[in-house]
Order: C-alpha cells, then structure tokens, then sequence
C-alpha cells in the first residue's frame, strides 16, 4: 500500500545511527503494524458508522415503546464502552511491550528457512533449541497478554451480565403488558426483535469502538516514527570532485558507552591517494570506514570533504563519488549475478565492456562464463527451479567487489575485500588497486599484510588509536613498531 512505501522511503532516509539504535527499531515495528492495517481501515470506519447507525435506529424504535426503555439501553451500554476501553487500551500496552519478544521470534523463524543457516543446525543438532527460544517468546507474549486479559474478565462479564440483565428485564415487562392487555400479543413480538436488534448493534458498537481506539493508538506510532528527523541525504553542499578526505581529531564512542572506539584520529587524504588502514581485530578499522562514510557522527572532532564539514554536505552526493565494499557486503540472491554487478550503479548505461571491465578487475570473470546462463544466472536455487546457482563465499566476495568496480566512482572504499577469496586472485586486485596508473583514492582495510605494501600511505591503528603511519619501507624500518610485529607473525604464520 502507498502508507507502506512511504514508510519504507522513510525508514531508508533517517541517519544511520539509527539502524542500530533499539528504540528506532521498535518504532519502526510499531508503525509496521498501522501500515499492514491500514488497507482494513476504511471498513472498520464503514463498520464504526454501521454500528453506530444500528444502535441510533434500535433505541428509536425502543423509543416509539417508551423513552424510558431508551435511557436504560443508553445507560447500559456506558459500562461496556467504558470496559472496552480499557481492554483496548490492555492491547496497545501489550502490543508496545511485547514488540522485542515478537521480533525476536521472527528472526529466529526468518534464520530456521535459510539454507546455510539450516546446515549448521544439523550439524550442531540446534534445530531444536531454536524450536524451543521460539516458543519461549511466543510462550512469553502470550503468557504476558493472559495476565493482562485476566484482570479484566470480571469486568467483561459484568458488562455482559448488564446486558442480559436489560434484555431480561425489558422482554419480562413487555410479557407483563400483554398478560394485563396493554398491548397485544403482536406487540411484544415487535418490542423483543428491537430489543434484539438493540443488543446486537450494542456488542457491535462496542467492539467498533474498541477497534478504532487501537487504530487511532497505532496511527499515533505511525506519526511518530513518520516525523523521525531525516540524515542529511538531501540537503546540504553538493560535491562534485573529491579533492581531499580529511580527518581533524576524530573519537568516537557507541551511543550509551564512555569506551572510545576511536581515540583523536588524524589524518588527510588527497586526490589519488592509496591509503590501507591496518591492525588487530577491534582496532577500530570499520569504525573509521563508517565515519567517513557518513555512517556515525564523530562524538568529538571533524570529518571534511575538500575542507567542508561532512555534517553540511549533501550525504547523497558524496556517497556518489564512492565505491564502497563492506566486510559485510551484501549479496542480492533474489535476482541474477549480472544485475548483482549493475546495482553498483544503476543510474549508468548497461554495456557489456564496463561490466566485463568490472568482472576483470574483480577476478570474477571466469566463474561467472562458467555458470549455467553467465551473467544471467538467477542467484537463489530456492527461488528459481531451473539453472539457478548458489555462490561460495569467495564468489560472492568477487561479485561485490564487480559491482564496486562497476560503479567506477573516483573514489574506494575497500573494508577486507578480499577475506574470502584465494591468495593468487587477492594478490591480483590488490595489484591492480594499488597500481601508480590507477588514479582514484583507495582506502583500503586488509587483514593480510603483503596485500598492501603498494599502499603511499599505511596507518597501523591498535585501541582506537594510530600509532604509526608511513609507506611500507618506511614502517619496515621500524623494527620494533607494531607493523613489524603483524607482519613477522604473518610470514610466521603462513
């Protein structure tokens, strides 16, 4: 529906701190479940009006009776609104505080029906411990809504007991009526059917009502993730040209954590340049890739774009100028590897030379010739019955990096590119990265060190810090420096 696309445009717009901000997300799961509904929306007013119309014509014709008939129907009716209320508002409630429990059952049950998922739940026999954490939640959501319903049966029953109470009451002075012979035998068939009519517009009414107090609740989740402040995306200075990438004395810490992840980061990069970030696991390396990228605001100091802010830059613009491949890239399996490589730029002609370009650069050319239908291979053998293909590890690898090479943007960011794939093809793209006639800024993250010895500028970072930086020869030189250490306990290693 058009309320779910615009929530999607808007989830895809806000900043990116958000993604992996918890309240963002359950913000987001709340206003989800106004968008599923909305398509029902206009019957359950239709239905509202209904019910509404019924009781006003029920009591009318109670009316023609005796008005006093209709001031206890009335009166009777204000409890059960009253009580539907607050079971409505029992909903909402539970509904809000259960929304970590339902989503955490769903991922549970998205990761049971993915097929590498599924072979390693054979093999560490967990088929059945993912079975039982899902009933948990599901035990646990619906053992928090029981409590909730328990409290409030008392009240539904006295609700309904009114009701019988009022029903009863009116059929057994209407059968006094005729037994004394103020109204005929006729009469009291007429008074019982509007009297019916009545209760059931009643139970309708009430229930409409309850409905539209939880629409309205879940319209409100709606508007407030709907007003979320949007990134910077679409405003701001528009860049062109990367002429230089700078850092001025950059920390950051997670949003709720005094660590600092990255501790007074300096650093510039010019037009051109090959730069490769180095160091342990958790050093801070993707961190600073997400920095740049516009991914996290610095918790002190500066990101610049040819000396302006990246906070005042247009975010859409910049990311424009970048090819980016993240460590944890994404495969498309829904469609084939060739429209896999062209999402790296959409907007450009498809010709074959720059995709074949791209596959060169990438090592991918001769696996993906090999495949059933080549660039025209669908990715996922769940999803297609024929020629369909699933890739390894290094495939994927290689087709992510062909759609970075497809995108031929000036600048690259590279986060562990090669992690997957062979030594002599890693050997191959790293030459031609860092090769002196390739003219774009590459910065590059590499977990083997010989990879990037081509590299002009080299910074080993160790706790959110950089604690040396030079070319190769320069750091070699350095016997005691920590770059030496890495690279003796690779050769050591190897």
């Amino acid at each position: 529906s058009k309320v779910t696309d615009m929530l999607f445009e808007r989830f895809v717009n806000l900043d990116f701190w958000r993604y992996e901000d918890k309240e963002t997300i359950e913000m987001y799961d709340k206003a989800q479940d106004f968008a599923r509904f909305f398509a029902y929306m206009v019957d359950r007013v239709a239905g509202l009006f209904t019910a509404l119309f019924g009781m006003v014509s029920a009591l009318l014709a109670l009316g023609l009776i005796s008005w006093w008939l209709v001031a206890i129907f009335a009166l009777a009716i204000l409890p059960g609104m009253v009580i539907q209320y607050r079971l409505s508002r029992m909903n909402i409630e539970h509904w809000r505080l259960s929304v970590t429990d339902r989503r955490k059952q769903s991922f549970i049950e998205y990761n049971m029906i993915q097929p590498k998922v599924i072979s390693e739940l054979r093999l560490y026999n967990l088929a059945s411990t993912f079975l039982d954490l899902r009933s948990f939640y599901r035990d646990r959501d619906q053992g928090r809504r029981l409590e909730y319903e328990k409290g409030y049966i008392k009240w539904r029953l006295l609700g309904d007991s009114l009701m019988a109470i009022v029903e009863l009451s009116t059929l057994l002075w209407a059968v006094a009526q005729v037994v004394a012979k103020r109204f005929p035998v006729g009469q009291f068939v007429y008074i019982q059917q509007v009297v019916s009519r009545a209760i059931g517009s009643a139970d309708s009414l009430i229930s409409q009502y309850g409905s539209a107090d939880e629409d309205l609740a879940k319209l409100k989740d709606f508007n407030d993730f709907m007003n979320l402040p949007l990134g910077n995306g679409t405003h701001g200075h528009k860049i062109k040209e990367v002429k230089t990438v700078e850092l001025q004395e950059v920390s950051f810490a997670y949003p709720g954590s005094d660590r600092l992840v990255l501790d007074n980061i300096s650093m510039k990069i010019e037009k051109g340049e090959h730069v490769a970030f180095v160091g342990e696991n958790g050093a801070g390396k993707s961190t600073l890739i997400k920095i740049l990228l516009g991914f996290f605001t610095p918790t002190s100091g500066r990101v610049l774009i040819n000396g302006l802010d990246l906070k005042e830059i247009n975010l859409a613009s910049w990311h424009k100028q970048v090819g980016v491949l993240l460590q944890d890239f994404t495969s498309f399996h829904f469609t084939t590897v060739g429209e896999n490589i062209r999402f790296g730029d959409v907007s450009a002609k498809k010709t074959r030379q720059r995709i074949d370009r791209a596959m060169q650069y990438a090592e991918a050319e001769e696996f993906i010739k090999e495949l059933p239908l080549g660039l025209d291979t669908p990715m996922a053998p769940w999803m297609e019955e024929e020629h369909a293909v699933d890739l390894s590890g290094g495939q994927w690898q290689r087709v992510g990096l062909a759609r970075n090479f497809y995108r031929e943007s000036p600048v690259m960011i590279l986060d562990e590119p090669t992690s997957a794939i062979d030594a002599l093809a890693e050997a191959k793209i790293f030459d031609r990265l860092f090769n002196k006639a390739n003219k774009r800024t590459i910065i590059a993250i590499s977990h083997r060190l010989t990879t990037i010895e081509q590299a002009d500028v080299i910074y080993v970072l160790k706790n959110g810090s950089i604690i040396q930086s030079g070319a190769h020869k320069e750091l070699s030189a350095q016997k005691d420096g920590q770059y030496v250490k890495m690279f003796r306990r690779q050769l050591k290693n190897a």
